[in-house]
């Protein structure tokens, strides 16, 4: 494909060839494209789309880019049309020198899948150099003895230009004596002759000024103009000749400046100063002058700039002897640059991926290509990372690398790698280049929560206030950003009688647990459930722990005295023998208290009494006693009041009153108390007529009260068989105190039997002091007690 570009004064080609056999690998075709030097910048050269048979879609999504060794700014790449733009203008000379063809070379690349197509574009020269000549004037002696066809070489013009646009011809100004011949240089120069067409005459013509020109092949040709000044000197018939036509030598390319190069050598068999021989450069580039200088007198090339072998590997130097009578003669030399390691290799970048998402299979991380300016084994280069990390490196084609991940990834145990790429070239000394890269690995939800404890315990005091804070769990997510983010959710328990929503609520986002409302010990005791534990990753992971609440026992509940009833229509009456000895086991009080611990341990005190002296309480199990012998002067009845206490903090209590009859014998009747208690300060003189008078009343039936009392007797004691005692609790307490959680305050030495009668209002009561088996104590109902 050819494109035309019209540009003021003058139209300018551009072609380009498309070849495309195949996939950009090894032993791949490469795409060729051609412009002409000097061509507008923002020219189309090709379209990359549709050389590569790729959609615009497909060019964009696989990440196509341009990347070459050289200077990739003269092209521009559209991912968008897939055009492929000419971005500056290309100097020809100054890109290639004298180098024909001139070829920029670059690639292609894709990155996804990865594929590299190699292009070459082609920098055609156009006639836009002069010939010129280094020297505006060209001296020039001939002795009056030449004879016609005698050759004179002349300096030959440069022109930058190559091929068709390059030197193509010389002419001189019209003359009779010479004509100019042109033959063949080497390498493709031609060399002007100043040919003699006929003897010349010194004492005629002393001086000949003629005009050289210089003409390329363009279209239009360019020329360039130089004066020829010709002295006519006398005969001088020998011409300097060098030892060697040809000298060839090896330098590397570190030896320092100013060494010697070689030394060349020239005789003259004149004398005089025919026979005095300068030495000096004969069409000599400007790279060679910077490079090289001569010794004029002795010969002896030395060099004059560094030698850069990755510059110019060769270089031909023409060296002219002159005598003093303008005759000269001329030898080559060539210097050839021999390499030495002394470039590094490069690591050149053309792609990183960075994230790179954990446990994800294998895939390309870097896209690099390794270039060393040497050659040979200083060229030849190693590339390696190091062994300890989950990557391996791939070569391709064209010294390209790609840096994949050899496991899958994991950002839990490291959240980014640090990878030195070490590229070493072969050369002595080996040199070596190091390039660091940086490889961030991305979250993926791989990791459930997990608690900080498999269970929790939390406890709880009873009577708590609603919405109260009882504990907080909590779970840890190895994950990052949402994937870590965690909501805590109570889990529907399988227990039905437990309204979980009523007792317990969480905060989702922090995991404090709240109590909604009062707890009851004596109600519920302990109870538990299942907190879950969600992430917000997708999909999202939970766990779950089990959350134990235990709920401590308040001191809530004050002692209740199951004996005597306090609730009795008739006050409850003890019967105490007069001849009772100091100790005697009055009665016991027995009561409960619905608290557990310390709040359940109970004492006994005795508050008040009639005869303060007469009684006294156990305070650990409140058994009643006797702390004396009794007498006469005894008050007949006596009312005690004892006090019931727990352990809790504040301690709760409960008070008893105890009525109780002094009696000779268990055979005498004996009259209820009154309701409203008597003043113990009573005149005794009408307590005892009262006695008198009811002792006279029932004298005469004091027999069938006896048979009557035992009937009734013995008829309680068959329906009380299943009256049951209280058993004591067992285990350590205080000396002072009886734990009765769910067991009364009977002591474990003995049991006590109570029996009651009812009736007509009139108490009737006797305590029967006996060991039995233990068992729960009941009420009159036959209910359990707890």
């Amino acid at each position: 494909m050819e494109v035309r570009l019209e540009q003021p004064g003058q139209k300018r080609q551009v072609l380009f060839l498309c070849v495309f056999l195949g996939a950009a690998w090894v032993g791949a075709e490469q795409l060729q494209y051609s412009v002409a030097e000097e061509t507008e910048r923002g020219t189309f050269l090709a379209n990359l789309a549709k050389d590569l048979g790729l959609g615009l879609e497909e060019l964009s999504a696989r990440g196509a880019r341009i990347v070459s060794d050289q200077n990739t700014g003269f092209l521009l790449f559209s991912t968008l049309t897939g055009d492929l733009i000419l971005n500056a203008k290309l100097d020809r000379e100054e890109l290639c020198g004298p180098t024909e063809p001139c070829v920029l070379t670059f690639q292609v690349l894709l990155e996804n899948p990865f594929q590299i197509h190699r292009a070459a574009l082609h920098v055609r020269d156009i006639n836009d150099n002069s010939p010129i000549f280094l020297d505006k004037e060209i001296p020039l002696k001939i002795s009056e003895s030449a004879t016609p066809g005698a050759k004179f070489l002349l300096e030959r013009a440069l022109d930058s230009d190559v091929g068709t646009n390059s030197l193509r011809n010389y002419t001189i100004s019209a003359n009779a004596y010479f004509h100019i011949h042109v033959h063949d240089g080497g390498e493709g120069t031609i060399v002007p002759e100043l040919v003699l067409d006929q003897m010349l005459d010194r004492e005629e013509i002393a001086e000949f000024t003629l005009t050289l020109t210089a003409l390329d092949g363009g279209s239009p040709p360019r020329s360039g103009t130089a004066l020829v000044r010709i002295l006519v000197v006398d005969i001088n018939d020998n011409s300097p000749e060098f030892v060697q036509s040809l000298y060839k030598v090896q330098s590397l390319e570190n030896t320092p400046v100013g060494s010697l190069v070689v030394a060349v050598s020239a005789r003259d068999l004149d004398t005089g100063s025919y026979g005095q021989i300068a030495y000096a450069f004969f069409y000599a580039t400007e790279r060679i002058l910077q490079t090289f200088q001569i010794n004029s007198t002795t010969g002896d090339l030395y060099l004059k700039g560094e030698l850069n072998y990755e510059a110019i590997q060769t270089y031909s130097i023409t060296i002219q002897a002159k005598d003093g009578g303008g005759l000269s003669g001329k030898c080559t030399v060539v210097v050839e640059v021999m390499d030495v390691n002394d470039n590094a290799p490069e690591l050149l970048m053309s792609s990183l991926t960075s994230p790179i998402a954990e446990n994800s299979p294998e895939t390309v991380v870097a896209v690099f290509r390794i270039r060393d300016k040497d050659s040979g084994n200083n060229g030849k280069t190693m590339c390696s990372i190091p062994h300890d990390l989950p990557f391996v490196l791939k070569p391709s084609v064209e010294n390209f690398y790609t840096l994949v991940t050899e496991t899958p990834l994991d950002r839990e145990s490291q959240t980014e790698y640090n990878i030195t790429i070490t590229v070493t070239d072969m050369g002595t000394p080996r040199l070596t280049t190091q390039h660091t890269i940086t490889v961030q690995v991305s979250d993926i939800n791989d990791n459930a929560p997990a608690f900080t404890q498999s269970s929790y315990t939390l406890f709880v005091q009873e009577n708590n206030s609603p919405a109260l804070h009882i504990g907080t769990i909590s779970a840890t997510d190895s994950d990052s950003g949402s994937n870590a983010h965690i909501t805590y959710s109570l889990l529907p328990t399988h227990d039905p009688q437990l309204d979980l929503s009523s007792l317990i609520s969480i905060n989702a986002n922090n995991g404090q647990l709240f109590a909604l409302r009062a707890l009851d010990y004596e109600v519920l005791k302990t109870f538990e459930f299942l907190v879950g534990a969600t992430d917000q990753g997708s999909p999202a992971l939970s766990s779950q722990a089990l959350v134990h609440v235990q709920i401590l026992d308040a001191n809530d509940n004050a002692p209740f005295v199951l004996y005597p009833l306090q609730n009795a229509s008739a006050p409850f009456t003890e019967l105490l023998p007069r001849a009772a000895e100091p100790g005697y086991l009055v009665t016991k009080v027995v009561a409960v208290d619905r608290d557990s611990g310390q709040n359940a341990w109970l004492s006994f005190q005795l508050l008040k009494a009639t005869e303060p002296g007469l009684f006294s309480v156990w305070a650990h199990n409140g058994e009643v006693h006797t702390s004396r012998l009794l007498s006469e002067r005894d008050a007949p009845k006596h009312r005690l009041l004892l006090l019931v206490k727990d352990n809790g903090d504040p301690p709760r209590s409960a008070s008893v009153t105890l009525h109780v009859l002094l009696v000779d014998g268990f055979s005498q009747p004996f009259l209820p108390l009154p309701e409203v208690a008597q003043d113990s300060a009573q005149d005794e003189d009408a307590l005892t007529l009262y006695l008198v008078i009811a002792l006279a009343s029932v004298s005469s039936l004091f027999l069938l009260s006896v048979l009557l009392f035992v009937g009734v007797r013995l008829c309680r004691r068959s329906r009380a068989s299943s009256l049951s005692g209280c058993s004591a609790p067992e285990g350590h307490f205080p000396g002072h105190l009886v734990d009765v959680n769910g067991t009364g305050t009977l002591s474990q030495s003995y049991q006590y039997e109570v029996c009651l009668t009812g009736g007509s209002g009139i108490t009737s009561e006797f305590n029967f002091l006996k060991p039995i088996a233990p068992n729960f104590l009941t009420e009159s109902t036959g209910r359990e007690v707890d």
